[in-house]
């Protein structure tokens, strides 16, 4: 298989149709959520709304990236989640993160594998596949928060 097919596979798979190592990924774990639930912050905790914003943030940068040659998405930006005031928000929220995880799988699919060792943006942040690489590894990082938030929710009281 293609290294840059691979990549985007394993991007697909944590975010949208995998159950690779965890048995499940972040749709699943975030699909039939409500809005309410969503935004409930356990313990100091980032809720899982603010996660999954967090998330497409630097998906969705990256695959603008692809499309205009400019990288303009900033940490300090990362977890500047608008205010979700009804479920409509929510799921538009959730569906923004699966087809912006499907058009960067398409970017990185189509790279040839020799585009893998050129230089990403600057050569301070190195290349392409340890970009790419870089965000799946971010992703489970933030999975692996959703999946403890959402088995704590059920003893959530407020």
């Amino acid at each position: 298989m293609k290294a840059t097919k691979a990549l985007a596979k394993r991007l697909k798979e944590v975010i949208i149709n995998g159950k690779w190592v965890a048995g499940t990924n972040v749709k699943e774990q975030i699909e039939d959520l409500t809005c309410e639930q969503a935004l409930i912050e356990i313990s100091g905790l980032n809720s899982i709304a603010a996660l999954t914003f967090h998330i497409n943030y630097y998906i969705s940068g990256v695959s603008d990236f692809f499309e205009n040659g400019k990288l303009v998405i900033r940490d300090k930006y990362s977890f500047d989640l608008p205010p979700l005031e009804s479920e409509d928000d929510w799921q538009k929220l959730k569906n923004d993160l699966f087809s912006n995880t499907e058009r960067l799988a398409s970017h990185i699919e189509n790279l040839a594998d020799s585009d893998l060792e050129k230089v990403f943006v600057d050569e301070k942040y190195g290349d392409y596949n340890r970009n790419m690489a870089g965000i799946i590894e971010h992703c489970y990082y933030h999975f692996g928060q959703i999946r403890l938030i959402r088995k704590l929710l059920p003893n959530f009281h407020s």
